[in-house]
């Protein structure tokens, strides 16, 4: 059990998330409504999507100072997670787009950057396969990770701001506080973004120990 603290910690925040999230109550608020509940989704797998990819590309860094493969496989598994979650974010985001701005897909500016950022991560993944060398492979994803990064963070929280745009926050909107995040929300929100940072970090380590392991029979044979 020593070390599996924070794994039961995930488990019971995803938990009382998803509970708490669709049986508590929320506040009514003009346009949004019952769809306020996807608050304690979207955004705190975005937030948990930040995590990790700002992780792997600490880890991308590391390798570049160290030249050690763990840190290569850590940055690549972290870089997976993270878009995971940017999918699932994009997906829970249209539906609640649907509902609140009458279509899934509006080309709002936050939209088009996220879907840009994920295309650059995407990319890295890509690049990755093509090279067998696993030095050269680690040593360029590294770099196009790092590059990743600094491009995904402008493009969903600068640009926004700079134009208009239909998200909470952005493009001259209030944000959430301005709205009525209250305590109610509150509750579960921040309970949320560590629930689902952890289960992030879990799947992650998870992965890790799958392509260890791999690695290691491909080496005996």
């Amino acid at each position: 059990m020593k070390g599996a603290w924070w794994k039961i910690t995930a488990l019971v925040l995803i938990a009382y998330t998803i509970v708490g999230g669709l049986l508590l109550e929320v506040p009514r608020l003009d346009i949004l409504n019952e769809t306020i509940r996807n608050l304690y989704f979207h955004v705190p797998m975005w937030f948990g999507m930040i995590i990790v990819l700002l992780a792997s590309m600490v880890y991308s860094i590391k390798y570049l100072k160290s030249q050690d493969l763990k840190h290569d496989l850590w940055a690549a598994e972290l870089a997976n997670t993270g878009i995971l979650f940017g999918v699932l974010g994009i997906v829970t985001g249209m539906i609640w787009a649907k509902f609140t701005w009458g279509a899934y897909w509006s080309g709002d500016p936050k939209q088009n950057g996220a879907a840009g950022g994920l295309m650059f991560y995407l990319g890295y993944v890509v690049l990755r396969g093509a090279f067998k060398d696993e030095e050269q492979r680690a040593r360029i994803s590294a770099i196009s990770n790092i590059f990743a990064f600094a491009i995904f963070i402008p493009l969903i929280f600068v640009l926004p701001r700079l134009t208009d745009s239909l998200h909470p926050g952005n493009g001259g909107n209030p944000g959430f506080n301005a709205y009525d995040l209250d305590s109610k929300l509150r509750l579960i929100f921040y309970p949320a973004i560590i629930g689902w940072t952890l289960l992030g970090v879990w799947f992650t380590s998870l992965n890790v120990r799958m392509r260890t392991v791999e690695n290691q029979l491909l080496e005996k044979e």
